[in-house]
C-alpha cells in the first residue's frame, strides 16, 4: 500500500494521522461546522517516549481524532519503521495559525487558554492585526488548578463564551490530559487544540527557529541553544531514536 493511502501510521504505539497541514485544518473546520467535537494533539518524540515510559498516556494521546507529528524525531522514526509520513512534520503552531486565518473568514469564535497572565490577550492582539476578521470569545491564563472548583470555573467561562474553537496551551502532556479529562464538559467548543507554547509564539514573546533550522530538521537544536535548561528533557530524543532501531530489530520490521 502506498504511504499516501495510509490514513494512520503507528509510531511506537501512537496512532498518527498521515495527513497534511491543509488536511488537518479542513478536518478541524469540518468538526466545527458539523458540531462534531474534534481534538487535535501534536506529539513530538519526547511525548511518544513519555508514552513508552508511562503506558497510561497512550489512552490519553490516542483518544484524539487528529494526531499529527510535530517533531522531526517522529518523522524519522516512522521512516525507520517502514511507514513514512507523506507530508513529513506538521507543526502545531502552524496548524493553529492556519486555522485562525481560515476562521477570520467566518463567524466562528476562538477562546485562548494557557500561558502566563496576559499572554493570551497579547497573542490575540497580534493575530487580530494579521487576520482582522478573527473573533476571540475569551481568554484565560494557564495558572489554575486543573481539577475541582477552580477548574470547573474555567470550563464554565469557556462554555459561557460560546467559543467554537478552544486553543489549550498548557504544555504537553498536561494539555492533552486536561482535554481528555474535560472534553465532555466543554459544551460549546467543537475544535479542541493542544498547542503547547504557541501563544508565546503568536504573541511575539518567543521566536520560532530560523527557516534554515526548520528545513534541516534542527528546530530542536535551536530551542536548546535558546533554552539550555531544556538539556535534560532533550536527552529523551536520542533515547527515542536509538530505541526505535532496537524496536525495529526486535519486531523484525
Amino acid at each position: 500500500m502506498s504511504e499516501n493511502t495510509v490514513s494512520r501510521i503507528n509510531v511506537r504505539g501512537v496512532n498518527f494521522n498521515n495527513t497534511t497541514l491543509d488536511g488537518t485544518v479542513d478536518a478541524l473546520l469540518s468538526g466545527v461546522r458539523e458540531k462534531k467535537q474534534t481534538a487535535l494533539y501534536t506529539p513530538n518524540s519526547e511525548i511518544v517516549q513519555a508514552c513508552i515510559e508511562d503506558e497510561s498516556l497512550y489512552d490519553v494521546i490516542n483518544s484524539a481524532e487528529l494526531i499529527i507529528p510535530d517533531g522531526i524525531g517522529v518523522v524519522k522514526a516512522a521512516k525507520i519503521l517502514g511507514t513514512p509520513f507523506g507530508a513529513g512534520k506538521i507543526a502545531g503552531c502552524e496548524v493553529g495559525e492556519a486555522l485562525i486565518k481560515r476562521l477570520a473568514e467566518t463567524e466562528y469564535t476562538v477562546f485562548l487558554l494557557g500561558g502566563k497572565p496576559g499572554v493570551a490577550e497579547q497573542a490575540a492582539a497580534k493575530l487580530t492585526e494579521k487576520y482582522p476578521g478573527i473573533r476571540f470569545a475569551g481568554f484565560h491564563d494557564g495558572y489554575f488548578k486543573k481539577e475541582g472548583e477552580e477548574n470547573d470555573a474555567v470550563i464554565a467561562q469557556v462554555n459561557e463564551s460560546g467559543a467554537d474553537v478552544l486553543f489549550v496551551c498548557l504544555g504537553a502532556p498536561a494539555q492533552e490530559k486536561w482535554i481528555y479529562a474535560n472534553r465532555a464538559k466543554l459544551t460549546s467548543a467543537n475544535a479542541l487544540l493542544g498547542l503547547g507554547g504557541s501563544l508565546d509564539v503568536y504573541g511575539g514573546i518567543v521566536k520560532r527557529a530560523p527557516k534554515i533550522f526548520i528545513t534541516l530538521g534542527l528546530e530542536w537544536f535551536y530551542r536548546l541553544i535558546c533554552e539550555p535548561w531544556r538539556f535534560k528533557r532533550m536527552l529523551k530524543l536520542p533515547k527515542f531514536y536509538f530505541g526505535t532501531w532496537k524496536y525495529k530489530i526486535a519486531k523484525k520490521l
